[in-house]
C-alpha cells in the first residue's frame, strides 16, 4: 500500500518556474514506478511524466518535454516534479500517482493504482 501526499502548488506568472513534491509511504515506494499527471478544467486527466523505481528511466508528454523534469529521492520517500518556463495552458489539478515496478509503458495511465489528492497550479498571462 502506497498513500501519496502532493505539495508546492500555487500562482505563478507565465515564465515562471513551480516545484511540485509528492511524498509517499509505503515500504514499496523505493520500487514504484512514480508519475505525475494533471486535469485542466473541462478535460481529461492527461500524462505529464513519469520515473521507474531505480530512476533511470524517465518518459515525458511533448508538451512538457524540455521545460519539466521529474526526479525521486528514494531515502526520502519523495518524488519532484520541477516546472519550469510555465505557461497559461500548464493550469491545471496536478496528481502523483504510484504503479507497480516494472511498469513498461510509464505513460499509462490505467497502470497506477494510487493516487494522491492533487495540487492547483495556476499560472496567470
Amino acid at each position: 500500500q502506497v498513500q501519496l501526499v502532493e505539495s508546492g502548488g500555487g500562482l505563478v506568472q507565465a515564465g515562471g518556474s513551480l516545484r511540485l513534491s509528492c511524498a509517499a509511504s509505503g515500504r514499496t515506494f523505493s520500487h514504484a514506478a512514480m508519475g505525475w499527471f494533471r486535469q485542466r478544467s473541462g478535460m481529461q486527466r492527461e500524462f505529464v511524466a513519469a520515473i521507474n523505481g531505480s530512476g533511470d528511466r524517465l518518459r515525458y508528454a511533448d508538451s512538457v518535454e524540455g521545460r519539466f523534469t521529474i526526479s525521486r529521492v528514494n531515502a526520502k520517500n519523495t518524488v519532484y516534479l520541477q516546472m519550469n518556463s510555465l505557461k497559461p495552458e500548464d493550469t491545471a489539478l496536478y496528481y502523483c500517482a504510484a504503479a507497480p515496478s516494472g511498469l513498461v509503458r510509464l505513460w499509462d495511465l490505467s497502470a497506477y493504482g494510487y493516487w494522491g489528492q492533487g495540487t492547483q497550479v495556476t499560472v496567470s498571462s
